[in-house]
């Protein structure tokens, strides 16, 4: 039976990297397709500024993640982004960062989505910065998409927009309010995965796909 798992994210999303080992699991089995679909749930409107009380409850909620994934959440990224009054929390420019290797290098969406994220939450960069963004596809080896990153042009935007759209017409379909979301199509049939069971076990989201396959 055919399958497809559609990952609704947001690169800046700490509970979305929290549930990459679950992904990378199930990306190590092979016998799912896993389509990734940014939401944009924290650009544009969505975005705000990193002032104190934000950045604490980001920390306290970064801590949270961290105990029950075992992903890290380092210092640097403490001191570098949160305590950085001048970096924005905005996934905009992460996003189109994605789209631009979706349209240059599509296979490469989930290797940019993970270098992005250690980016952040490991090396403490900031990858709210169109130009580290830029640095970061070069050093995977994307030139074009890094190219798009620094000279975006008025297509490259309107497909990210329309990925974001779509993404969120997705969530708006299953009732879904937040990152991550996981919708599995399996047959005809599709349906809302439970999210929340694979952070403390990545192997449970396999689990989720092989049951649906099996029902």
């Amino acid at each position: 039976m055919s399958q497809t798992l559609t990952y609704l994210y947001d690169p800046l999303c700490g509970w979305c990297y929290g549930a990459m080992p679950a992904l990378s699991a199930l990306f190590a089995v092979g016998d799912v397709k896993i389509e990734l679909m940014p939401t944009g749930l924290f650009a544009d409107q969505g975005a705000r500024p990193m002032d104190d009380d934000f950045a604490a409850f980001a920390w306290a909620n970064d801590q949270r993640i961290e105990g029950m994934t075992g992903q890290p959440f380092t210092e640097a990224y403490r001191q570098s982004v949160l305590a950085d009054r001048q970096q924005r929390f905005d996934s905009g420019p992460a996003t189109l960062a994605l789209t631009a290797v979706v349209a240059t290098t599509s296979a490469q969406e989930y290797t940019a989505l993970k270098a992005i994220q250690h980016a952040r939450y490991v090396q403490g960069r900031d990858v709210t910065s169109p130009r580290v963004l830029a640095d970061l596809l070069h050093s995977l080896g994307l030139t074009e998409a890094a190219t798009l990153v620094r000279q975006p042009s008025d297509d490259i935007a309107a497909v990210n927009q329309a990925r974001i759209t779509r993404a969120q017409s997705l969530m708006r379909e299953f009732g879904a309010r937040g990152v991550p979301t996981l919708v599995l199509e399996s047959g005809r049939t599709r349906s809302l995965l439970v999210a929340n069971t694979v952070f403390s076990d990545p192997h449970d989201l396999i689990n989720q796909v092989a049951a649906a396959a099996a029902s």
